[in-house]
Order: C-alpha cells, then structure tokens, then sequence
C-alpha cells in the first residue's frame, strides 16, 4: 500500500467516525473541504503568554 493509500484510509476512517461520512461523501469532498471542517473540531489554541504576561505572573506568584 503507498502512502497517499495509508494516508486517505486513515481519513476516511476519521471522516466516517467524526462526520459520520460515507466512503462516498468522502471521495466526493475536496481537501479544501475536509481541512475546513476538521479545523472548526479542533479545539483552538490561543497565543502563547508575552514576557508581560510572565512578569506578571511571577510577581503574583513567586517561586519563594
């Protein structure tokens, strides 16, 4: 089996768990689409914490 193989079944296989997809519905959905709605599932991340973030949180809670 080649990658792209390995890689599409693992997919389909995600896209039928989480989605509820078909084989069909899969293989007729564009990357494009796939992507989109598997970003809106995943849980967003938010910007990690500027240095004054971390001042003020050493200064709260300092390491005494």
């Amino acid at each position: 089996m080649t990658e792209f193989a390995i890689a599409a079944s693992r997919l389909a296989g995600l896209a039928g768990a989480l989605l509820g997809w078909r084989p069909a519905e899969f293989w007729t959905a564009t990357p494009a689409e796939l992507a989109t709605i598997l970003a809106a599932l995943a849980p967003r991340h938010e910007a990690p914490a500027g240095s004054d973030v971390l001042a003020e949180l050493q200064e709260r809670f300092p390491d005494g």
